[in-house]
C-alpha cells in the first residue's frame, strides 16, 4: 500500500512541476521514411557539439511546450549533427562524414549533407517539403515566438507568397504569436 501511494504521489509532483512535452527527435533517415508512409514536412535542427546558441536553443526554444507539441504534429523533426559521422541517404545518394576526427575536441569536418543543404551557421533551422525537397535553411539562434514565425510560414505555405525582403517584412509585422512563452 505505501508504494502504491508514493506511486501516485511521485505522479502528482511530476505532472504539477511543469514537465514539458518533448520534441521526438528522428533521423534523417527515419524521418524520410516515415514520409513515404504519411506525408508530411521535415523540421531539422543542424546543431554542431561545441556551438552555445545550439545549447540555447535546446534549452530556451526546443523545450517550450508549445514549440514541441506544434513540431510534433505538424513536421517530423531531425535532429542533425552537422559535424557528425551519420550516414543519411538522400536522393539516391549517401552523404557521410569522411574527415570527421574522433579524437579532436571542438570544431570538427563539416558533414557532406551539411554542405549540400549550404548551412552557413549554427544553429540551422531547415525546413523540407513533404517529398523531401529543401525549402531552405534559416540560419541561427531564435526564440519561442521567432521560431514559430518560421514553423507556420512553411506549414501553411505562406512562403510560397513571399518573394522579396519587404513582403518578408509585412507578414513577419502582421503575424500574431500564439506560443505561450514564460519567462
Amino acid at each position: 500500500m505505501k508504494r502504491y501511494i508514493l506511486t501516485f504521489l511521485i505522479l502528482i509532483a511530476a505532472g504539477s512541476s511543469g514537465i514539458s512535452q518533448e520534441i521526438k527527435w528522428m533521423s534523417m533517415n527515419d524521418a524520410l521514411a516515415a514520409q513515404k508512409k504519411q506525408p508530411k514536412k521535415i523540421f531539422m535542427d543542424a546543431y554542431t557539439v561545441w556551438c552555445g546558441p545550439c545549447k540555447l536553443l535546446d534549452k530556451n526554444t526546443f523545450s517550450n511546450k508549445d514549440v514541441a507539441a506544434y513540431i510534433n504534429k505538424h513536421y517530423y523533426p531531425v535532429k542533425f549533427n552537422a559535424e557528425g559521422t551519420e550516414a543519411i541517404n538522400y536522393r539516391d545518394l549517401t552523404f557521410t562524414n569522411p574527415d570527421h576526427d574522433p579524437n579532436r575536441k571542438g570544431r570538427n569536418s563539416t558533414h557532406q549533407f551539411a554542405r549540400a543543404m549550404k548551412i552557413t551557421g549554427y544553429p540551422s533551422l531547415i525546413f523540407f517539403d513533404e517529398k523531401g525537397d529543401l525549402i531552405g535553411p534559416i540560419p541561427g539562434y531564435r526564440n519561442p515566438h521567432q521560431i514559430e514565425l518560421f514553423l507556420k510560414l512553411f506549414k501553411d505555405e505562406d512562403y510560397k507568397q513571399i518573394n522579396t525582403p519587404e513582403a518578408f517584412k509585412a507578414y513577419s509585422e502582421a503575424f500574431k504569436n500564439e506560443f505561450t512563452v514564460s519567462n
